[in-house]
């Protein structure tokens, strides 16, 4: 098949796992989706082409606006998908990053076996369930005064360590060690605040979780080695983001731009693509203000990860320094970061969007741990509760393909309302209960929601990540105990 056509628009086959939507009319770039012919089909049965192909129409988006494997329909800009704009030129967009700002995974790694697990499973599920807050609405780990907020936003996962919630190690283990130093609390509302202030260390609902699971396999020794994954380890998967605070912020700024910059709003083809001119002191005031949901949503996770890490203390009777219990690796998605990447041989500044995709630098690159810097960065994939999830590594072409880019997940096949009219939670349950996976949850609505069937094959998602060489397989894991809000 050298050509794709779905819903009135004509993909063309670039080479293997590449599809290019070529440039016409006002788009400024072509648009590419990165995908098997399989995940080609499932992409195709939303809006998501038509997304990916609006998006070339956002001033200073350079080279392609891109889908990952696990691309699906989103608030404007599809999710899974990258679009690098121009610092100078373009301009930066809230749809372009989405309402979850920093929504998400780090995973933490244990010198537990899944014989050391078993027998606790239910122990284990009830005890994060009760010390862990999830759902809607308020309740974290600590309640933030005013002074808390603003050191939250301003210095991220610093102000978590020094407040005794994590160790130094744990901010060499985190993207830009858990700290955008371009936060502006000041350009945060009050509103926004307000939303946050109840919610620090907390999981909020949807796709949102806290799993413990096991390592299945370990494809490449050298690098799972310096990840410190093996055979039948123990591992913990977090996945939040920065709640009713960033979801504030997101929308403000939408509102903002939408009266303020109506005249850009106007020329392009979906108002949910509402975007700021880099320079304008609107495109600077978002930009701060996300890099401070940014922060809020390292220190969410920071706190949930030093709650697990009190109660494996109480359920195994030994510290978390005697079970190992490090970070491994933070990784954000939705995000727009300013980043300098080789265009047409010159280095350039470019507002690098990332919705619902994951950063994914190579070996060498200046920016990724010293730990890991000989290896790659590591990426971490989460699949759905009854499905495996991976660790990548940066892959060596992620640079030039992607902006280094990969996929964030397996990415949803079925929207919430059509997964509660196909799937009753309790039998959700009840099966994954069966396969050795104890889910516990504030409803069975909930469960349903994020049924295995309701997502893509991950396993799929990953093969072509690996064999575009954006993003290569290093370890799968899969769940034992899962708490979702």
């Amino acid at each position: 098949m050298t050509t794709y056509d779905a819903d009135g628009i004509t993909l063309e086959k670039v080479r293997e796992y590449v599809w290019e939507i070529p440039q016409e009319g006002d788009m400024r770039t072509p648009a590419r989706v990165l995908a098997s012919e399989a995940l080609l089909d499932e992409i195709s049965d939303d809006k998501t082409l038509q997304q990916i192909k609006n998006a070339t129409h956002l001033p200073g988006i350079t080279n392609h606006a891109i889908c990952m494997p696990d691309g699906h329909q989103g608030y404007g800009f599809p999710v899974g998908g990258v679009g690098a704009l121009d610092a100078k030129n373009g301009c930066i967009s809230p749809g372009a990053v989405g309402y979850d700002i920093n929504c998400g995974v780090r995973m933490m790694t244990t010198n537990l076996t899944y014989d050391d697990v078993r027998g606790n499973e239910e122990e284990l599920v009830d005890a994060l369930f009760a010390n862990v807050p999830s759902g809607l609405g308020g309740g974290g780990i600590v309640k933030g005064d005013a002074d808390a907020i603003e050191g939250i936003l301003a210095r991220g996962v610093e102000w978590a360590v020094e407040e005794g919630y994590g160790v130094e190690d744990d901010l060499r283990a985190c993207e830009d060690e858990g700290r955008r130093p371009d936060a502006d609390p000041s350009a945060v509302s009050q509103k926004a605040k307000d939303r946050g202030r109840n919610q620090i260390g907390s999981l909020g609902s949807g796709n949102h979780f806290l799993e413990i699971q096991r390592v299945t396999d370990v494809f490449r020794e050298d690098v799972g080695d310096a990840f410190d994954l093996r055979e039948d380890q123990i591992v913990v998967l977090i996945h939040c983001g920065s709640r009713g605070l960033g979801h504030q912020v997101c929308n403000d700024y939408l509102r903002k731009i939408e009266k303020q910059h109506a005249d850009l709003l106007d020329r392009l083809p979906d108002k949910e693509l509402a975007a700021a001119p880099a320079g304008s002191e609107l495109a600077e005031e978002y930009y701060g203000a996300m890099c401070a949901a940014i922060n809020f949503a390292w220190v969410n996770r920071q706190l949930i990860m030093h709650r697990t890490r009190r109660v494996f203390e109480r359920v195994f009777d030994r510290t978390w320094e005697q079970m190992e219990m490090q970070l491994l690796y933070d990784v954000a998605h939705n995000i727009a970061k300013k980043e300098s990447h080789d265009v047409d041989g010159e280095s350039r500044e470019l507002y690098v969007h990332r919705k619902g995709a994951t950063r994914a630098f190579p070996a060498g690159h200046p920016e990724v741990p010293a730990a890991y810097r000989d290896v790659g960065q590591p990426i971490i994939i989460p699949g759905s509760m009854g499905a495996g999830s991976y660790v990548l590594r940066g892959g060596d072409k992620s640079m030039t393909e992607t902006f280094g880019s990969t996929a964030h997940g397996a990415g949803r096949l079925m929207s919430r309302t059509e997964a509660k009219d196909t799937y009753w939670g309790g039998d959700v349950q009840d099966e994954l209960e069966q396969d050795g996976v104890y889910v516990k949850a504030q409803s069975g609505a909930t469960v349903a929601e994020e049924a295995p069937g309701v997502y893509k094959d991950v396993d799929e998602v990953v093969r072509v990540s690996d064999a575009l060489g954006i993003g290569d397989k290093v370890a799968r894991t899969f769940p034992v105990c899962n708490i979702k809000g």
